[in-house]
């Protein structure tokens, strides 16, 4: 009588499968097979399709001051802390607005999605606080929020705005993938410095740029400062789509793409 026992209901593995689990090269192979047949799957419908972004109404490229203000952003960590993306859940929304949409960040180069909420997330911070918040916010964070940890940047409001020529910069966007016309591109510097000044001719910019908000925005008319640049970017952002018949659209273009 053997010494080994089976517990009752079990029944033994098939031959084959026993010998596959055994044999290390041979279950390495099938794997990766598997993979590479689930993977082909996974990315060849997209070389057939001409976007993986339903498109939606009032989403646009940066301006340039904006630009240059999401450039200080990045360069100062601020994604570090802040993420830009709301998920769709409930405690999320409650608290940040309506769910992020994928075309909201289209343009961006890079995404500042994120998962590191050290402090609260920015996709819908446009147009929540005045100028004058957001400016005492970054000189002196715990002067408007006492349980703050973020660090002072009071600097940023004696720093002009230096970004050389802006045309080079939104020439690099364009060309890896972000719709600005040579107009957008030959008027950069003009544009940057336009929508900073109220009382200075912003020509078409307006039309180009829809929902653009043009004034001083860090209370020194007489400059333009990094500090300009970055509350620009901060109220700009979640103001561009009205994101309820947004959502619709989206929702509908992906059901018909089932």
């Amino acid at each position: 009588m053997s010494s080994e026992t089976k517990e009752p209901g079990v029944k033994e593995p098939l031959a084959g499968h026993k010998k596959l689990e055994r044999n290390v090269t041979l279950l390495g192979v099938l794997a990766f097979i598997t993979v590479t047949i689930g993977g082909i799957v996974e990315i060849a419908p997209l070389f057939w399709i001409d976007n993986t972004i339903e498109k939606v109404e009032g989403v646009r490229p940066y301006t340039p001051l904006e630009q240059a203000g999401r450039d200080i952003y990045v360069r100062e960590g601020c994604y570090v802390c802040h993420s830009q993306m709301i998920r769709p859940f409930r405690d999320e929304v409650e608290r940040y607005g309506h769910y992020s949409l994928a075309a909201e960040s289209m343009y961006d180069h890079p995404f500042q999605w994120g998962s590191k909420r050290t402090g609260p997330d920015l996709a819908r911070v446009g147009g929540r606080y005045s100028d004058e918040w957001h400016v005492q916010h970054l000189k002196d964070p715990r002067s408007v929020v006492p349980e703050s940890v973020m660090p002072p940047y009071a600097f940023l409001a004696d720093s002009d705005l230096d970004v050389g020529d802006m045309s080079a910069r939104l020439t690099a966007l364009y060309r890896v993938g972000v719709p600005y016309s040579k107009d957008d591109i030959a008027r950069a510097n003009e544009d940057l410095k336009a929508q900073a000044d109220p009382d200075a001719d912003a020509g078409d910019l307006l039309k180009r740029y829809p929902k653009a908000q043009i004034r001083d925005f860090d209370g020194n008319p007489a400059r333009l400062t990094e500090m300009d640049a970055l509350v620009a970017y901060l109220q700009m952002l979640g103001t561009l789509v009205d994101v309820n018949s947004a959502a619709a659209q989206e929702d509908l273009a992906t059901e018909k793409g089932r």
